[in-house]
């Protein structure tokens, strides 16, 4: 197995995949699924793929197309006692196949995208886990920041 940056022809396989993991953090929360996203998505793919902010990490599936990918971002905030840079990542995106779980790609996808963030020099990461992900993550060092993580959403 190895893991690669994406390219834009990985672009379908990557909404595809995004698809399959919406779904299932639809079964552990009330997440609303909107109409056409993954069209927004693609494009939003296409205009990141390669900036210094994004970095988007796949396994090929042996028989063609994708089995998983992970997907970092760098945001901007404004430099505090815990964050002096303003720099946080954000990890979105993870999702396997269901064919090509519990082989490790999630894990090598995880670690490709921690050593981005190492070589960036980012000092915290965030990510919203589903249930079956959250061993993996705390195993990789994630953990409880005493804060409640809350979210508003538009009532629309």
């Amino acid at each position: 197995m190895s893991v690669r940056p994406a390219t834009p022809e990985d672009i379908p396989e990557l909404v595809r995949l995004r698809v399959i993991l919406a779904d299932r953090m639809a079964q552990d929360g009330s997440y609303p699924i909107g109409e056409r996203w993954q069209e927004d998505y693609a494009d939003s793919l296409e205009e990141r793929l390669g900036s210094d902010d994004t970095a988007v990490y796949v396994v090929d599936a042996p028989a063609g197309g994708l089995a998983a990918c992970g997907i970092g971002l760098i945001f901007d905030r404004f430099p505090g006692p815990t964050l002096p840079d303003g720099r946080c990542g954000y990890i979105q995106g993870m999702a396997t196949d269901p064919a090509h779980r519990r082989r490790g790609h999630g894990r090598a996808i995880m670690s490709a995208l921690l050593d981005w963030y190492r070589d960036g020099e980012v000092q915290r990461v965030d990510l919203h886990a589903t249930s079956d992900a959250e061993p993996l993550y705390r195993e990789l060092g994630f953990v409880d920041d005493g804060y409640p993580s809350l979210t508003w959403r538009h009532p629309s």
